[in-house]
């Protein structure tokens, strides 16, 4: 066990690092953090902070020397730096399962090993391989980089000859591997943020339902609104990953639905975007649940704690320095709960920050989040 007064360290600087630093500290643990930029959200809550590339591994073992237990905010830190970590300082969640999460390709061979099902498709590593899929698989379609891709980055979609073609000279002037998907027909996206301790106790957060806009999550709903059949099996899938994975931590299965049935898009070993309205709607955040879980503690209850909430992405909408939020009265007077990541740079499609609501209900959580959502304006310093 970890104890309090202990220091946990972060890979990462970004808004994750940033509201897993806030429990940490109110269960009384140090934090150092390792981020490239000067301004990341999480160094402010910093006991200790690195800043370096995380391709720097002297920079990875300091943080590990002056921490007693790493975590990692974002699943693309380098496996040599993780590796690194681990030379010093236990890493939660592992190495191993992070690497196997960064390449699209070995995670579905993981996944078929389980039995459990993806969607149709293949790894292509040339524009010959492209044209095979199509001819095994089918049209529509999507291509995957298997490395790297982020919030929609990295894909392209293929539904005629002339996607095709954009997708043989993407693949031909790339040296990396990619994922050819099939699309499937699903009636809506959920995700399980499913925490596992050392000692092996293993606690899912019931089904989250995320909607998407241009690829980035834009809404997320709890309760989600599928079949019975469809959120016991995704609860099965998620635990069945991450003992598999040999998780200690907090990780995120987003899974496509249709009817009963359930396809694993993909996995994410961390604290997850669609778990935020955890922080106002269950009993114990998932962030909160993570630093239990990577020092030892015991999981606290996920319970919802009303009959609904939502949470709404806060994205940017043009290149600026040094934003302020115009409308936060009007969105807290609604009730909802305004989250700003403390970014110094707004970009179009950068996450801001967020918005959570909670309520009677689902549909009155949702009304609410995006009426105050409507009501708040990035505006320039």
């Amino acid at each position: 066990m970890i104890l309090p007064g202990s220091t946990i360290g972060i890979l990462g600087g970004g808004q994750l690092g940033r509201m897993l630093a806030v429990p940490a500290r109110q269960l009384g643990y140090g934090v150092a953090v390792l981020a490239p930029s000067g301004d990341a959200p999480a160094l402010g809550l910093a006991d200790h902070a690195i800043r370096a590339s995380f391709d720097d591994l002297d920079a990875a073992r300091q943080l590990a020397q002056l921490s007693d237990v790493v975590t990692y905010e974002f699943e693309n830190v380098p496996g040599a730096a993780a590796r690194a970590v681990e030379e010093h300082a236990p890493l939660h969640p592992n190495a191993a399962l992070l690497e196997l999460t960064q390449d699209r390709n070995v995670e579905h061979a993981f996944l078929d090993r389980l039995g459990i099902p993806t969607a149709p498709g293949c790894a292509i590593h040339s524009a010959a391989d492209l044209t095979a899929a199509v001819v095994r698989f089918g049209l529509p379609a999507r291509i995957k980089s298997a490395r790297g891709g982020y919030d929609g980055g990295g894909q392209l979609r293929i539904t005629d000859a002339e996607s095709l073609h954009a997708a043989h000279v993407k693949i031909s002037l790339s040296s990396g591997a990619w994922r050819f998907e099939a699309e499937v027909p699903f009636e809506c996206e959920l995700s399980v943020v499913v925490a596992r301790s050392a000692s092996g106790e293993l606690v899912p957060f019931a089904p989250f339902e995320n909607e998407h806009l241009h690829g980035v999550l834009h809404l997320t709903r709890w309760p989600a609104r599928a079949s019975e059949g469809a959120l016991g099996r995704a609860l099965e899938v998620a635990r069945a990953v991450a003992e598999a994975g040999g998780l200690v931590g907090v990780m995120c299965v987003e899974l496509f639905v249709e009817g009963d049935d359930v396809r694993v898009n993909e996995l994410a070993p961390r604290v997850h975007n669609s778990g935020h309205l955890t922080i106002e709607a269950a009993a114990t955040s998932q962030f909160e649940q993570h630093i239990r879980a990577i020092c030892g503690l015991p999981l606290g209850s996920p319970a919802l704690r009303s009959g609904g909430a939502a949470m709404v992405n806060l994205l940017g909408a043009s290149e600026r320095r040094r934003v302020r939020l115009d409308g936060a009265a009007e969105a807290l007077t609604l009730g909802a709960r305004v989250h700003l990541y403390g970014k110094d740079r707004e970009r179009p499609g950068r996450k801001m920050g967020h918005v959570t609501a909670v309520g009677s209900s689902g549909d009155e959580a949702v009304a609410t989040a995006l009426s105050a959502t409507s009501s708040l304006r990035l505006v320039g310093a």
